[in-house]
């Protein structure tokens, strides 16, 4: 499996209809256990390529708030939304105002519930476990991809409660969550 094939998992999952993390079991459940394994390799890939200040800053806005687990949840959601999703967190998250669901979460006040998606990480685990009857599936992706150790580079830190530092690194995300920046 490589990059490629990841999302189109997502988006046969998305056709079966249903909550997206019970489809991504089933689509998944149907595959060999190799290929769940590299599937969640590549899932972690893109979460790690996420995790970044910036797109760290665009969840607080859209939350509300955002804790670490609540930052892992989001970037699930970000990944769950699909490829196109992804690529504009992952380019220039202040475009995740341009998203209708960002858009709908700001103007109901909410706290962005749809977007952060916990249930959708763990869909390849339950998978593995449904074809090899274990729960190893961290184990197989760790000896079929070693893990590389090494600092990943999250970019700039900046202040998430300083509202004229979110206006300047996010105003589109900033206007929808925080208001005019005058």
């Amino acid at each position: 499996m490589d990059h490629d094939d990841f999302w189109p998992i997502i988006e046969r999952a998305r056709d079966l209809g249903g909550p997206l993390h019970e489809a991504l079991e089933t689509v998944l459940a149907g595959m060999p256990a190799e290929v769940v394994v590299d599937y969640r390799q590549h899932y972690d890939e893109h979460k790690a390529a996420l995790y970044r200040w910036d797109v760290w800053a665009a969840a607080y806005l859209i939350g509300g708030g955002c804790s670490d687990d609540s930052f892992m949840d989001f970037r699930a959601g970000i990944i769950a939304r699909g490829r196109e999703s992804y690529q504009i967190a992952l380019t220039n998250p202040d475009g995740l105002a341009a998203l209708s669901l960002v858009q709908t979460s700001a103007l109901a006040g909410d706290d962005g519930e749809d977007i952060f998606y916990e249930e959708f990480t763990y869909a390849p685990s339950h998978a593995y476990e449904r074809i090899t009857g274990n729960d190893g599936l961290f184990e197989a992706q760790e000896q079929r991809h070693p893990q590389q150790s090494g600092e990943h580079d999250m970019g700039e830190d900046f202040d998430f409660d300083d509202s004229a530092e979110m206006h300047r690194r996010l105003p589109r995300l900033a206007a929808l969550f925080l208001g005019s920046s005058e």
